[in-house]
């Protein structure tokens, strides 16, 4: 008989007054999990709900535990933080991931954000920093900079399909207005909406709502995922030219 396929990760519940961010650590190194999880049991807002040693027993957890945000870890035994990421993103309603990292201009940060991930953050970070992070994910905010993005792919652009310089070939593109265009190109070159709407001569308001349709045309989740799309489909190339 064939095997019954693995349940799904329990989806989040919506955010209710009062109720902390469900985090879950993921990190084969034990000493790093018992230092993130005493920064975030210091937050009255964040509970540490889960932790697991390696992606697999994460996407095990998962199975049985209603988790809002990740940290993961990219390198790991079994099953690594990308394929990990990978999995937990393809599922309805994931929670959101926030990969950690050693260096910046890692291969594997920018695995893990074409894998779904809402960015990432080195694993040194200010311990303010990385609770900003971890409620700017829950809310739904990207908390990678775009132009930290755009270094990554920068670097690694001749990995992407369309490293060739062909032109852009995404189909769903043909949905963007010229204006949304302009918008996710500068968006991919790593302006604020402030900086682009000064550039456009538009309010930041209006940038905004620019945006936010790119994000909803496309299925998009933030403007990591923006900056990724712009490289992977040649409308924004490595050195920062555009595809039209």
């Amino acid at each position: 008989m064939p095997s019954t396929p693995p349940a799904p990760p329990l989806p989040p519940e919506p955010p209710g007054p009062g109720r902390p961010i469900r985090v879950m650590l993921v990190d084969d190194q034990v000493l790093l999990r018992t230092g993130f999880r005493m920064v975030l049991a210091a937050q009255p807002d964040m509970e540490v709900v889960a932790e697991a040693g390696d992606g697999a027993e994460a996407l095990d957890v998962l199975r049985a535990t209603a988790v809002d945000v990740v940290l993961m870890d990219v390198r790991m035994p079994r099953l690594d933080g990308v394929e990990a990421t990978r999995r937990i993103c393809a599922a309805d309603d994931p929670p959101k991931v926030l990969i950690l990292t050693t260096f910046d201009l890692d291969e594997y940060a920018f695995s893990g954000l074409k894998a779904g991930a809402s960015g990432f953050m080195l694993k040194d970070v200010p311990p303010a920093d990385l609770l900003a992070a971890i409620r700017s994910v829950h809310s739904g905010d990207a908390v990678v900079a775009p132009s930290t993005t755009r270094r990554l792919l920068d670097r690694f652009a001749p990995m992407l399909p369309n490293a060739a310089g062909e032109e852009p070939r995404h189909k769903e593109l043909h949905r963007l207005t010229e204006r949304e265009r302009e918008v996710m190109v500068l968006v991919a070159q790593g302006l604020s909406n402030g900086e682009i709407a000064a550039r456009l001569v538009l309010s930041e308001a209006t940038v905004k709502t620019h945006v936010g349709r790119i994000l909803t045309k496309l299925g998009l989740r933030d403007r990591v995922q923006v900056v990724v799309l712009a490289y992977e489909t040649g409308l924004v190339r490595a050195g920062g030219g555009t595809g039209f």
